[in-house]
């Protein structure tokens, strides 16, 4: 209890309070089987529960007998949370809210409330004065969780009976395969301090996969656009709105998902190049 940031503590309790609120509102409502429902009260639940095992693990001090490292776990989960509460914030109300909906409204209020506590997570875990932080507060850590949580939305759009028609389509499918594979490993093998099984230096490691991870996802940027959209227009039996809702919308999500996890590779690339190759000389 000494060493626990109250800062944290106060944020993690109100993360506790908002997403109960956010799935009992939308809960009390009614059950739905749809896809984006599912995904909202997954995020909410699923963030509600960890974030209570966190605190009782860090008030009962067991944190600290766990054979992984917590710093890296507490702030690999931050960003994650912060990642799936904002698609939730997102998706929640523009599918599932209306002028009269007051419980909806109210879950989508609230579960805006818990992104941005969880960012400030985020924020407070980065910034302890003193303390030598884990490869997970890192801006290449950060970056890491972003590009799996990404290739995971990617994943979810995906559809067997399209891709499995065009070899240019299965091979985008293999590069974000491969790509979240790598990307979860980093994860994994940090939080279980396991970087020292790497034959090679970590940042070294990383700085090479990173970079063909951005040439693997350039193809990619290019393949799946062209092979997806060339001589297939939006259907027009696909109407707005929740009702309408058709497979071929998912290839534009995944289109720019490939794009925006692009950019973030290239962003990793940039930063673990610089770590390695200036600051490390300096």
């Amino acid at each position: 209890m000494v060493t626990l940031d109250i800062r944290t503590l106060v944020v993690r309790i109100l993360e506790v309070i908002l997403t109960c609120i956010s799935f009992s509102l939308v809960a009390s409502v009614g059950h739905s089987t749809a896809s984006f429902w599912t995904w909202c009260m997954f995020t909410w639940c699923f963030c509600f529960c960890v974030t209570i095992i966190i605190l009782v693990l860090e008030l009962t001090s067991l944190s600290a007998k766990l054979p992984i490292s917590w710093d890296d776990f507490t702030t690999a989960f931050a960003m994650l949370a912060t990642l799936m509460v904002l698609a939730a914030s997102i998706i929640y109300p523009v599918f599932y809210t209306c002028p009269s909906c007051g419980r909806q409204i109210g879950a989508s209020v609230t579960s805006c409330l818990a992104f941005i506590l969880y960012a400030v997570e985020v924020g407070l875990l980065r910034a302890k004065p003193g303390e030598i932080s884990g490869f997970m507060s890192t801006v290449p850590g950060l970056l890491k969780v972003l590009e799996a949580f990404v290739a995971c939305i990617i994943f979810i759009c995906l559809d067997y009976n399209h891709f499995s028609r065009f070899p240019g389509l299965q091979w985008c499918v293999a590069v974000y395969s491969v790509c979240f594979i790598f990307a979860l490993l980093v994860i994994v093998f940090t939080i279980c301090r396991l970087l020292t099984l790497f034959p090679a230096p970590f940042d070294k490691v990383l700085t090479v996969c990173n970079a063909l991870a951005v040439l693997m996802y350039i193809t990619a940027v290019v393949i799946w656009p062209l092979y997806s959209f060339k001589n297939n227009p939006r259907p027009s039996n696909c109407k707005n709105g929740i009702t309408g809702r058709c497979p071929w919308d998912n290839l534009v999500v995944i289109t720019f998902m490939t794009c925006f996890n692009l950019a973030a590779y290239i962003a990793d690339t940039v930063y673990s190049f610089r770590l390695v190759f200036f600051v490390s000389r300096t």
